[in-house]
């Protein structure tokens, strides 16, 4: 295992690779002072090696060792007695949506509980296209109010084309062009870890494939990620498989490794469909292309009612253009049998969730579209309508068939990644509910569980000295005790706190001591450096 300096650590964690522990190096001649002492516990690095049963020490922000025990090479301020305990680097989430949390004026939110019973250290916002590209001015924000995690963000394709084309369906100029290479641009030197897109959405669906390119290549050429939201994750316009190809296509023309967030097969008519990505992702990777993605181990995915139901040429020009139509007589007929159709292909009324209504929505929360359609005496298209002339509604859209999920789940170059949004049980359980479906079923083994949860998110992302247990690495550490790390979140109840998660430590600080959080805010903005000259 580990016995290394800091120095040697930080040359290896450089490297971005999965390189496999460090070799043993002699005992030091005297003893080692360090803040903490984690005693004990069955140590899984990152790499995916097996664990052994080893001692972690942390002194202020860094770990200062890692390996065997032996009496009096360590003296610690506080000892913790890690024995049948996982201790693991902490998590890292690539795709969440935890930004209002974490810029709350709440003090409570900004702590990001719901990810730290989780076991989670680092969370990546601006997920699906929504990052600002102001980068730089983001991460100052967040550090100065304080925040439970760590934080890494994305420069958004979405925010980007909204602030200089707007809502509408057409094609920016060349000079509009121009202008959103340089903000994609600059939000990648500010420190965005990537160019994020969610191309299901408007205004995004409205760009072409050379559009998105021209983008991701201002990614590619300073060696950011293009992390997409593909474009179709079902049939709803091009299909799976051309969404697929689509995001490798953009990958090979910008040379950016591609992410593809929350793969998954979305609804009856594309069960199955796992193999042929897989295939696909397989020729790219076998091609020399870096290709990565991240998964949540939940059935029914989260999206809003507009966004599930509504063609994307009828959200031209936003909701309010929107609700025009559906005042229209002329144009509500036949955009109420392409929405008969989205809800066909989402497996009907009954797999429809309302998670979180607006307005006069929220009346509806906890009930199916079938059941609203029930009480209010509509055919459910009708009372989607109802509900989009003046609102909109969060959803939980059960349409996945689980063994599309356990396909993607065990391929190693998928991680762990909630995707987690208000109202839907991902948002506080993905980790433990991935362990208990992979690990605790006999899938996965723990080592590639916590391989692809922690080390391998910090490969893609290019996280210096997070992701691996190492001497002169980040203390972000979680002590978890895996006989009750598990999920409480469910559908009904989607904020209940995950348990098993004894300590957990974000930069050398305790976020949860002996199972209960602290309230600290030790997070960092992990802020990317991209390589020298690519900048101004």
């Amino acid at each position: 295992m580990i016995l290394a300096t800091a120095a040697s650590a930080l040359v290896l964690a450089s490297a971005g690779a999965a390189a496999g522990p460090l070799p043993a190096t002699p005992m030091p001649a005297t003893p080692m002072q360090a803040d903490l002492l984690i005693e004990g516990g069955e140590v899984y690095d990152g790499s995916g090696e097996p664990a052994q049963t080893l001692d972690v020490a942390i002194e202020g922000d860094r770990i200062v060792y890692v390996g065997p025990h032996r009496d009096g090479a360590v003296q610690a301020e506080r000892v913790i007695d890690a024995t049948g305990m996982i201790v693991s680097p902490g998590f890292i989430d690539p795709h969440t949506h935890a930004d209002a949390d974490l810029q709350s004026g709440d003090i409570r939110r900004r702590a990001n509980p719901a990810y730290l019973y989780q076991g989670v250290t680092t969370v990546v916002i601006g997920s699906d296209g929504g990052g600002s590209a102001a980068v730089a001015q983001t991460a100052a924000a967040l550090e100065a109010g304080g925040i439970g995690t760590n934080v890494g963000l994305l420069v958004g394709f979405g925010a980007v084309r909204s602030a200089v084309v707007g809502q509408d369906d057409r094609a920016p100029t060349d000079s509009e062009l121009s202008a959103m290479k340089a903000q994609v641009a600059s939000g990648i030197c500010e420190g965005g870890l990537g160019f994020s897109t969610g191309l299901h959405y408007t205004p995004q669906a409205f760009a072409t494939t050379a559009e998105v390119a021209s983008l991701a290549t201002e990614a590619g050429t300073r060696g950011a990620i293009y992390d997409s939201h593909l474009r179709d994750e079902s049939n709803y316009s091009i299909g799976l498989l051309a969404a697929v190809a689509e995001a490798l296509e953009i990958g090979r023309v910008s040379g950016s490794p591609v992410h593809i967030a929350h793969i998954k097969a979305l609804g009856p008519d594309v069960w199955g469909k796992s193999a042929d990505v897989i295939a696909m992702i397989e020729q790219a990777r076998e091609s020399g292309q870096v290709v990565t993605a991240d998964q949540y181990p939940w059935a029914a995915s989260g999206t809003r009612i507009s966004n599930a139901l509504v063609p994307r040429w009828a959200l031209d020009g936003g909701m309010a253009r929107l609700r025009e139509r559906l005042a229209d007589p002329e144009i509500v007929s036949g955009l109420r049998d392409e929405m008969r159709e989205n809800l066909r292909r989402r497996g009907g009324a009954s797999s429809l969730l309302l998670t979180r209504g607006f307005d006069e929505a929220a009346q509806w929360d906890g009930m199916t579209l079938a059941q609203v359609a029930e009480a209010t005496g509509k055919d459910p298209v009708e009372a989607a309508i109802a509900i989009l002339e003046n609102s909109d509604a969060r959803v939980a859209s059960f349409n996945m068939n689980q063994d599309d999920i356990d396909a993607f789940a065990v391929q190693p170059w998928v991680m762990t990644g909630s995707d987690g949004s208000t109202g839907h049980p991902r948002k506080f359980g993905t980790f433990p509910k991935a362990y208990r479906d992979l690990v605790a079923s006999g899938q996965m083994s723990t080592a590639a569980f916590v391989r692809r949860s922690t080390g391998a998110v910090a490969d893609a992302l290019d996280l210096k000295a997070r992701g691996y247990l190492r001497a002169g690495a980040f203390a972000d550490i979680a002590v978890i005790d895996p006989a009750v790390f598990a999920p409480r979140a469910t559908y009904q109840d989607p904020e209940a706190l995950a348990t098993g998660v004894r300590y957990l430590f974000v930069n050398g600080v305790g976020a949860i001591d002996d199972g209960h959080a602290t309230g600290a805010l030790p997070g960092r903005a992990l802020l990317r450096h991209p390589p020298e000259g690519t900048c101004p």
